[in-house]
């Protein structure tokens, strides 16, 4: 499995920008479709965004479509949020994932195998 450990969460007020980071550990990340996930308070952890292991597509949930992108740098082992127009709702622990096997064609069809240990977003009104 590939270790991951996210960063880049904190306080920001409503409208403002955050961008969240998810070092990857090992020489394959680049094989891997990767994918961003967030669990808000009593509520279950729900789909963001996903990436495929090329870096060729993207696909958003509708929530966060226009506002949100999802990135990565494979020469550098990391994947990236970047969240702008963020509203009180965004609030949430934001975790990375890798899926549970390489070279997946269809990034959308990705199965988290990996997860980070998560990086709190909150976003005051």
């Amino acid at each position: 499995q590939v270790q991951l450990v996210e960063s880049g969460g904190g306080l920001v007020q409503a409208g403002g920008s955050l961008r969240l980071s998810c070092a990857a550990s090992g020489r394959t990340f680049s094989n891997y479709v990767m994918g961003w996930f967030r669990q808000a308070p009593g509520k279950e952890r729900e789909f963001v965004a996903v990436i495929s292991w090329s870096g060729g597509s993207t696909y958003y949930a509708d929530s966060v479509k226009g506002r949100f992108t999802i990135s990565r740098d494979n020469a550098k082992n990391t994947l990236y949020l970047q969240m702008n127009s963020l509203k009180p709702e965004d609030t949430a622990v934001y975790y990375c994932a890798a899926d549970n096997s390489p070279f997946r064609a269809r990034a959308t069809m990705m199965a988290p195998g990996s997860w980070g240990q998560g990086t709190q977003v909150t976003v005051s009104s």
